[in-house]
């Protein structure tokens, strides 16, 4: 039999439109299975969780089958509690699938603690924006009778302060310096 009348054949056609059928209840299993399998149109609403504690959150995203992660917990946002939600991903209101992950950036229970430069001996002009930089607050100046204008001590909270002494960010240094006045 040549291959121009097997072409032109019952047979063949049969063949072909046997495919396409096979084809056609393949692709509709195919896409009802998924349809069940993905919960094709169902969603769940992100509830706002800024501000809450990590066991009501807990609590929150379990009921709506919801799976929380804790992304980080680094910048301290003196506005919310201890340990509770600064920030979410996706944000509340998001149409989202069930166990969905909802990541979640913590407020730690303090500034960071960065540590104090050595600023001793310079001049204000040049302690104050390096302490300003790192995050501390200059507090209160005196000033004492000495031949240089720079920091002669520095002093946390009454207590006398050395360089490299770690301090939560925020923290207000009080500075004693020279007045140029012997």
């Amino acid at each position: 039999m040549s291959l121009v009348k097997f072409l032109t054949s019952k047979v063949f056609f049969k063949q072909i439109a046997l495919a396409v059928v096979a084809l056609v209840v393949l692709c509709f299993v195919v896409l009802k299975w998924l349809n069940i399998s993905t919960n094709h149109g169902e969603f769940v609403i992100v509830p706002d969780l800024k501000g809450k504690s990590l066991e009501t959150v807990g609590i929150e995203l379990k009921d709506l089958d919801l799976t929380l992660k804790i992304q980080d917990s680094a910048n301290y946002n003196p506005k919310y509690p201890k340990y509770s939600v600064i920030e979410q991903k996706p944000a509340a209101g998001s149409q989202v699938k069930e166990n969905r992950k909802i990541y979640l950036i913590l407020n730690p229970s303090g500034y960071q603690k960065v540590e104090v430069p050595n600023i001793l001996k310079f001049t204000f002009r040049q302690a104050k924006p390096q302490l300003e930089a790192l995050g501390f607050k200059v507090g209160e100046i005196t000033y004492k009778d000495a031949i240089g204008e720079g920091v002669m001590s520095m002093s946390y909270q009454g207590k006398p302060l050395k360089a490299g002494t770690l301090l939560p960010l925020t923290s207000k240094i009080d500075l004693v310096l020279g007045n140029g006045k012997l």
